[in-house]
């Protein structure tokens, strides 16, 4: 049998981009899909993809920074299949811009709800079920979340702080039977990228230069790794070659790699 045949999986930030992409996957795999985001409309759009791909599907409007939603998450997931056999927590929002420029101190909070504490919430809400099943917990992170990125120090803070909880949650359920995953992706095609906040904390700041192709993964390339790292139940995938090499460096001489970062962003901007 496929490794995701007749899987359960819960994806939160599931109504575009990576989310989206990885649910129609998943669904052509066989396995059977929780939608999780937070418009309904978007959801049953990719819940007809899902269909259409094979896949059984359903779908749960949720604001991940709720932590009563995400319990209603996982406890309709339950309710549609019996149980969770991956839990994937991909919701999250990008910030622009340098930290001395900001006007609204509660960008930092707002992310970190969504993104950290988001995933905190679902995963402590799902462990249980994922547990009985000896299933995986998945996080996509960022590769800011293994170094600082200049004008992302708000995002960056969000991803080290979500690779440090799964790096450490995986030691603790060592022996239990459960695989922790965390995804490092660089630059993907996503509408993330659009809804970025600014320093005021408005959104739709672009994130990045589009017309970067050697630079942005496509979202189904970007998935297609994902995909392979679950079905492998591997511990870690950064997706870049470059970025693994930079990693490597980063432990002998971390000055270089600041320069570095510093000077990609620049080539990057709009």
């Amino acid at each position: 049998m496929p490794p995701m045949q007749g899987k359960t999986v819960v994806i939160t930030g599931a109504s575009s981009g990576i989310g989206e992409e990885l649910a129609v996957a998943l669904a052509g795999r066989g396995a059977q899909v929780v939608l999780a985001a937070r418009s309904e409309a978007e959801l049953e759009r990719v819940k007809q993809r899902c269909a259409q791909a094979g896949g059984r599907a359903v779908v749960v409007p949720t604001d991940v920074g709720d932590p009563e939603a995400c319990r209603r998450l996982v406890a309709r997931a339950v309710e549609a299949f019996g149980g969770i056999d991956c839990f994937v927590n991909n919701a999250g929002i990008a910030m622009r811009g340098r930290f001395e420029d900001v006007t609204d101190l509660s960008i930092f909070e707002r992310l970190m709800r969504v993104n950290y504490l988001g995933a905190v919430y679902c995963t402590h809400a799902a462990l249980p079920y994922v547990k009985a099943r000896k299933g995986q917990l998945v996080a996509i992170s960022s590769l800011t979340g293994k170094n600082g990125v200049p004008t992302r120090s708000g995002y960056a803070a969000t991803k080290h702080a979500m690779q440090g909880f799964f790096d450490s949650l995986r030691i603790e359920l060592s022996g239990t039977g459960v695989d922790v995953l965390v995804v490092s992706p660089g630059f993907v095609v996503s509408n993330i990228r659009a809804r970025a906040l600014g320093p005021d904390g408005s959104a739709g700041h672009a994130d990045i230069a589009e017309e970067k192709g050697n630079r942005v993964m496509d979202t189904r390339t970007c998935v297609a790794l994902i995909l392979r790292a679950m079905e492998r139940r591997e511990r870690e995938l950064v997706m870049m070659p470059a970025a693994k090499l930079m990693l490597a460096v980063k432990a002998l001489v971390p000055g270089v790699i600041d320069r570095l970062a510093s000077r990609m962003m620049k080539q990057v901007k709009p």
